[in-house]
């Protein structure tokens, strides 16, 4: 029986797959050429780690070898990644390549001698040429050849004339396959060729996920309820890697009672172990590039509530971001197109990094015989009154919870992420004697911020925002609202983060909200940051 696998190029014969043959019939179709006759095309394949860049590429170098008049050649450039001088990584890569090809008496020891390789007098018959893990490529050394490769574009551009076969070069096509530089973002003299001849590799679509589990399910013939499959879907949203990923502890190594359906209870327990306990290595990738000091600021801004952020591919930080995986598109409609998180799960891992990056556990947040009744019992929780324990908690340590916090490098005021780590790690604190668990949610992946807890069969939710003006405030007691009927809750809290708020504009703003489309009340709280 086949398996769910996350480790480099997938075996249709060994693990469940989705054939994606509109992808891989597109790249066959760039590579050779609307009319083949008059050339391929050069172009990029690109997306963020672990989306299956490699293996469709496999599948077209496949696809292109069946009775096709051309050489083709797929080679990864990993074990060039830290050789710095281009010369010698034209010579390397001139080697192997003569040495799939059957070249002989041909000698490349620079760049500028890499091009004979290409030669019509050289070559047999038209080649097409895919190099895998090309950004892996020390930046000067990508320079180097791309200008090298470009050269030859233009140059069998300009022989319009002859056919593929007789130009002077008989490189016909091909394709870089990375995660970014390739494209040119950072190169200052501009992109190697027409990006217009890119091709993205997307995550797999709401029917490829399932299409994906109906597999296993068929195979195995272990059922599978349909709400954990919309659940792997909403939490990973298509990212390939880690979709499989999940299979994997899903179907193999949490999956002991294989006679029995995999419920949503099995779901919850092998979740909770993925987002704690469990090492993975995109994680590890996307956290690596989200600290780095460059691009933090941005990625904590990304937390805020307030306001969405313009997407623009051409913004270098946003463009790092979103190759690598970090971030992704929220299209509104045309022309208005916002950053988020790529999925809920990447968003909560971040978060959840961040706070402890920040915050440690907490303690001393109760005295040891203090009387916590007024706030907790064994089958209740006063939401207002722990909030309000929060609050003073905050304004009594306000000082040193702020001392080493980031700040807006344009007004030197604190994150607004950093107020809800702290609230998080707060009440992780406050229920490590209690049964209770808090998990943060992220239904949008951006804007919005959720903390749920529960606790003695409850649920109670939290949606955090910071209050910008009564517009603003009067728009997320609807959404509250809806996302309190989500939850299937007849009540939820909108904790209001503010600067400064007197006690009559407390009374005011703090009435209860009951919705008349959903019949959700919402009971709005301030939390004052400011000193008071």
């Amino acid at each position: 029986m086949r398996k769910f696998s996350s480790y480099g190029p997938i075996d249709p014969e060994l693990h469940y797959y989705v054939p994606r043959q509109e992808l891989v019939n597109g790249a066959y179709q760039q590579l050779l050429g609307d009319n083949p006759d008059k050339g391929g095309h050069y172009i990029t394949v690109w997306a963020p780690r672990q989306t299956g860049k490699t293996w469709i590429m496999r599948e077209v170098f496949f696809k292109l070898q069946q009775d096709s008049p051309f050489d083709i050649v797929i080679m990864p450039l990993q074990y060039l990644s830290n050789v710095t001088d281009v010369n010698r990584v034209a010579q390397l890569l001139a080697q192997a390549l003569m040495e799939k090809l059957g070249i002989e008496n041909l000698t490349i020891n620079t760049l500028e001698d890499f091009h004979l390789l290409f030669k019509r007098e050289i070559l047999r018959k038209p080649l097409i040429l895919i190099l895998d893990e090309f950004d892996g490529l020390p930046e000067p050394v990508i320079a180097g050849l791309v200008s090298f490769f470009r050269n030859i574009y233009h140059n069998r551009q300009n022989q319009l004339d002859k056919s593929s076969a007789e130009k002077d070069y008989l490189l016909h096509g091909m394709a870089f396959i990375g995660v970014r530089a390739v494209l040119g973002v950072e190169n200052i003299k501009g992109s190697p060729f027409n990006v217009q001849r890119s091709v993205y590799i997307p995550n797999l679509t709401h029917d490829e996920v399932t299409y994906l589990f109906n597999q296993y399910q068929q195979e195995s013939g272990q059922t599978i309820e349909p709400e954990v499959v919309e659940r792997i879907w909403y939490e990973f949203k298509g990212q390939p890697g880690l979709t499989c990923w999940f299979g994997e502890l899903l179907t193999e190594t949490y999956n002991q009672a294989t006679e029995q359906p995999i419920t949503m209870a099995h779901f919850e327990g092998v979740y909770a172990d993925a987002l704690d306990l469990l090492p993975n290595n995109n994680i590890l990738n996307l956290i690596s590039k989200a600290k780095q000091a460059s691009y933090k600021p941005f990625v904590l801004e990304l937390f805020q509530t307030e306001t969405k952020i313009k997407f623009t591919y051409h913004d270098p930080i946003i463009n790092f971001l979103y190759m690598n995986g970090v971030v992704s598109v929220e299209q509104v409609h045309r022309g208005e197109n916002y950053v988020k998180f790529p999925c809920p799960y990447i968003q909560k891992q971040l978060f959840s990094y961040f706070a402890r990056e920040l915050f440690h556990e907490m303690d001393g947040l109760y005295a040891p015989f203090e009387d916590l009744s007024d706030t907790i019992t064994d089958n209740s929780l006063n939401i207002p009154r722990l909030l309000v324990r929060y609050e003073q908690h905050l304004q009594a340590n306000r000082e040193q919870v702020l001392k080493n916090a980031p700040r807006r490098q344009n007004d030197l005021r604190v994150y607004e992420a950093v107020f809800q780590f702290h609230l998080y790690l707060y009440l992780t604190s406050f229920f490590r004697s209690y049964e209770a668990q808090v998990q943060p949610e992220f239904p949008t992946g951006n804007g919005q911020i959720d903390l749920l807890i529960r606790y003695a069969g409850q649920l109670f939710g939290l949606e955090l925002k910071s209050f910008a003006n009564q517009r603003e405030y009067r728009k997320a007691l609807i959404q509250a609202a809806k996302y309190g009927k989500h939850l299937g809750v007849l009540e939820i809290w909108l904790v209001l983060f503010i600067e400064a708020v007197d006690d009559k504009n407390r009374q005011r703003f703090e009435a209860d909200y009951t919705d008349s489309q959903t019949g959700v009340i919402v009971h709005p709280v301030f939390v004052q940051t400011g000193k008071d």
